[in-house]
């Protein structure tokens, strides 16, 4: 047989006595060898200690705590009514935020004050209230609705195109570059007389309100713009407060429906998603009113958005429901995986807490951020006050 390096051969002619028995074994045939073994290779960790291990699924909780127990010991947003505009002067709106500083000089604004006032007046009006229930439904709500669903047919002209990248279709830009070059004119169809020339500032938060050509996503911040421009519309009195229902149960809801096509038909990209730490990659807004809708509901909780058959039924009446909905088609495991936030959410034991939660979320984490904020317009209507002092409070 075979030498297997037992031992060399001439001290193999000596077979080994029973005092000396064998120590190893061969790593060729397997057989005893008197070979002491190796001695023993130090451990991977001493070599390199392995890296540091991180879950695939980051904690539900943001990186910051102290940022959450800010938001949670914060003030709960309160509504404001909407200011009339006092003398026209439209101009072209422009960016001013580039810093906190700013966007502190923002909040203890007017502007800022009244603008947050406004969602939470759009919250309140729709408290209680499905979406199909009547509702006062203006001129202004029926133009705006149907500006919508131009647009949204303008989707299914522009087909997207066969390219290699998964993500932002570039068919999206003809898209948005058709919204653009109509948008004055479809102003035209919401406003007044008196106030026509407002179209050259309003059409610039409009043509925001659906994402970016350039990056082809879209974000909380796109989504602000178009609250926005519902603020323009409310301070130009062609919205009124007797309107606010319909503005979310007609307008806001068509809205929602129109983005989450061109999210699905263009693949656009999350703007600036804070990822497993985010309530939603695309929205925030429909969580907020969505909750407000079940406040008081008799058998639905927080924790209902665990039941199929509940979402299956009311999907279509609740704007929390919906959401919930979508992103389960859209995405795929256990749902405590993807949306961990939303899952400790339905731990909330109603819904009132969880509408007064989100709005303090809101402002934290969308309208007191300098990523989101530094691409918001100020102009004649949603003004930047020059000099304003911020108090030695804050």
């Amino acid at each position: 047989m075979e030498d297997c390096n037992h031992r060399p051969h001439e001290e193999q002619q000596q077979p080994p006595t029973s005092s000396s028995p064998p120590i190893g074994t061969c790593c060729k045939c397997g057989g005893p060898t008197t070979f002491a073994p190796p001695p023993p290779s130090p451990s991977f960790s001493e070599i390199s200690p392995p890296p540091t291990y991180r879950p695939i699924r980051a904690p539900a909780i943001p990186p910051d705590p102290t940022s959450q127990r800010a938001i949670m010991l914060a003030p709960i947003p309160q509504s404001h009514p909407v200011p009339p505009l006092q003398g026209y002067n439209f101009v072209t709106p422009t960016k001013r935020i580039r810093s906190t500083d700013d966007i502190s000089h923002f909040h203890n604004s007017d502007s800022g004050k009244h603008f947050l006032g406004f969602i939470v007046s759009l919250s309140d009006s729709i408290r209680g209230c499905k979406i199909s229930d009547p509702c006062h439904v203006s001129q202004t709500v029926t133009a705006i609705v149907s500006i919508l669903e131009t647009l949204t047919l303008w989707v299914d002209e522009i087909p997207p195109v066969q390219q290699a990248a998964r993500y932002g279709n570039i068919a999206y830009r003809t898209w948005h570059e058709k919204l653009v070059e109509n948008a004055e004119s479809l102003m035209m169809k919401i406003l007044h007389e008196d106030v026509k020339q407002a179209k050259v500032e309003i059409a610039a938060y409009f043509t925001d309100s659906f994402g970016n050509a350039s990056r082809i996503d879209y974000g909380t911040g796109h989504e602000t713009n178009f609250v926005a421009w519902l603020y323009c519309l409310a301070r130009l009195e062609e919205i009124v407060e007797e309107d606010y229902t319909a503005v979310v149960s007609r307008v806001f809801v068509k809205y929602i429906d129109l983005m989450r096509k061109l999210q699905l038909v263009y693949c656009l990209e999350p703007a600036g998603s804070h990822g497993v730490w985010g309530l939603d990659d695309y929205q925030f807004l429909p969580y907020i009113f969505g909750a407000s809708q079940l406040i008081d509901h008799k058998y639905m909780k927080p924790k209902s958005i665990h039941n199929t058959d509940i979402l299956d039924n009311f999907s279509k009446e609740y704007m929390y429901l919906a959401c919930i909905v979508f992103i389960r088609k859209v995405k795929k495991g256990a749902f405590a995986e993807h949306s961990p936030m939303l899952d400790d959410i339905s731990g909330v034991p109603n819904w009132n807490k969880v509408n007064t939660g989100l709005l303090k979320m809101y402002k934290a984490e969308v309208l007191e951020k300098v990523p989101i904020m530094q691409h918001f317009l100020f102009g004649s209507i949603i003004e930047w006050y020059v000099g304003f002092s911020i108090p030695a409070s804050m």
